[in-house]
């Protein structure tokens, strides 16, 4: 064991995470949401304690709670904090029940969307026999004689032009028996063709055309609806629309398509001691989070609309939420209860309903998930960076999947179920899996998500994993969900594939 995997066991023993090389301090570069720069949130007593407890007995149990290797036994926390499959089962059935309207969009601002509806076909396709390779157009047994410029005479306009029928000409006249004509690839064919005669198999001597082979019935042509009929369903609703789905519905016929509009994200960024440029300095870091939220929210289909700084304004956030026009509000740090996280109070203020606060995952388990008035959502991210991430892929991933169509099962229950022995939520839509090529040490209670690569058939627990790092997720394809009590080499792992892997 290196001397740094010797440090993350010893955190985590001491349920503090995977800790070395955290920065000293700091927001999204620190501990927001996950505990103040400079040791222990501050605030009021612990929930489950005496208020009249006197102070040197309140401090004296602090110490014995912070000697605990698993932290406090708050059984109000034991509540409170759901586990990590129910927790992205909840997100999942919040998007599910927020999905945006259809809207139909010009072909060329449908990429990237999901079809609202089947795509069904508005055309026979071919829609008309048409030539599958260049050559002649043949009527009948050969020799045959060719028409136009073969046979020395002047080209017939019905027979297309000098160089025979091109794709576009409509309609050219029928073949007659024993003749040929030079066709396109994509050509319409003639009313009385047998087959298409490929360039490289014929040639004219004496005024005839003549074949290496005589060419079987109907060879090289492409039949009207060969790929499918009109009305056809051709996709089903949900698929999202990559570049050859825009190719075939462009064949098909359509000039807009009906999509899942994507639903409008809003980062809100909070801490005074973020840096939105320049090297950190004076006790201030630099705002990770601000610019890869909005590109990540955007991967996982979000329509961004803004990434707003708002500092430590308790006043600046109510009215932020109050008049969010989104659909899903992201915000980054304050999810504690710290004198400046105002999260909680905010949404209290509002009569907001939380459907997941916090979560048994490491890093990360301050994150939150809440329903505003207005029947947006809010997920509420710890403001270190890797524990961000994992309130993203725990909540609003699930969340956005659902409401654009593509939802894990997890949205179709009416209740979490889990994979025997893996954390793994269960169902009809598993998550990936793969074999750990290292030992991951886990958190005796809480799913652990941790950094990893593809090498080969396995992934490779990365270093620098620990919850104010982005070092280890950057160079990552995947972060492994590792159980409780963690995963052996040679283990199986499931995994949560980054967007872009």
């Amino acid at each position: 064991m290196s001397g740094d995997e010797l440090a993350d066991a010893l955190a985590l023993a001491n349920g503090r995470g995977d800790t070395h090389g955290t920065a000293p301090g700091g927001t999204h570069g620190g501990a927001r949401g996950d505990g103040r720069p400079g040791g222990r949130e501050t605030g009021p007593a612990p929930r489950g304690s005496d208020p009249h407890e006197p102070r040197a007995s309140r401090a004296s149990r602090a110490s014995r709670d912070a000697q605990d290797p698993h932290g406090p036994h708050d059984p109000q926390d034991a509540v409170r904090h759901r586990d990590w499959p129910a927790a992205r089962a909840a997100a999942a059935r919040a998007g599910a029940g927020r999905r945006p309207e259809p809207v139909a969009v010009p072909l060329d601002e449908a990429l990237g969307h999901r079809l609202a509806a089947p795509l069904t076909a508005l055309t026979d396709l071919p829609a008309f026999d048409t030539s599958a390779m260049d050559g002649w157009a043949v009527s009948g047994p050969g020799p045959w004689e060719p028409l136009g410029p073969e046979d020395g005479t002047p080209h017939s306009a019905s027979h297309g032009t000098p160089h025979g029928i091109l794709a576009g000409d409509d309609r050219p006249d029928p073949l007659p028996d024993g003749h040929a004509v030079r066709i396109a690839t994509g050509a319409r064919i003639p009313p009385g063709t047998t087959a298409v005669l490929r360039s490289e198999y014929g040639e004219v001597r004496d005024r005839r055309l003549r074949a290496n082979g005589a060419p079987q019935h109907g060879a090289d042509i492409r039949p009207r609806g060969q790929e499918c009929r009109a009305g056809d369903h051709l996709l089903p609703g949900g698929t999202p629309v990559t570049p050859a789905v825009l190719g075939l519905a462009a064949a098909a016929g359509w000039d807009e398509l009906p999509v899942v509009r994507r639903p409008r994200a809003e980062v809100l960024v909070l801490g005074d001691e973020l840096l939105a440029s320049g090297i950190p300095s004076g006790g201030r870091v630099r705002d990770a989070l601000g610019p890869m939220l909005g590109p990540w929210l955007a991967a996982l289909g979000a329509e961004v609309t803004a990434t707003r700084r708002l500092g430590d304004d308790a006043g600046a956030l109510y009215a932020a939420l109050e008049e969010t026009a989104a659909d899903l509000v992201v915000t980054t740090g304050g999810t504690a209860s710290g004198p400046v996280d105002h999260v909680h109070p905010s949404l209290r203020r509002l009569g907001a309903k939380l459907l997941v606060d916090g979560v048994r995952v490491r890093p990360g388990h301050p994150m939150l998930l809440a329903r505003l008035p207005s029947g947006a959502h809010l997920v509420g991210l710890p403001g270190n960076p890797l524990a961000a991430v994992s309130g993203l892929l725990t909540l609003a991933e699930p969340l956005l999947r659902a409401a654009t169509g593509a939802g894990p099962s997890e949205a179709r229950r009416t209740g979490p179920r889990t994979g025997p022995g893996t954390g793994q939520p269960a169902g009809d839509d598993p998550l990936p899996s793969a074999i750990l090529l290292g030992e991951v040490q886990g958190h005796p209670r809480d799913t652990r998500l941790v950094p990893v690569v593809q090498d080969g058939g396995g992934v490779r627990p990365l270093r620098f994993s620990g919850p104010a790092m982005l070092r280890g997720i950057a160079g990552a394809t995947a972060l492994a969900v590792v159980p409780p009590g963690g995963a052996p080499t040679g283990a199986g792992v499931h995994l949560l594939r980054l967007p872009w892997a």
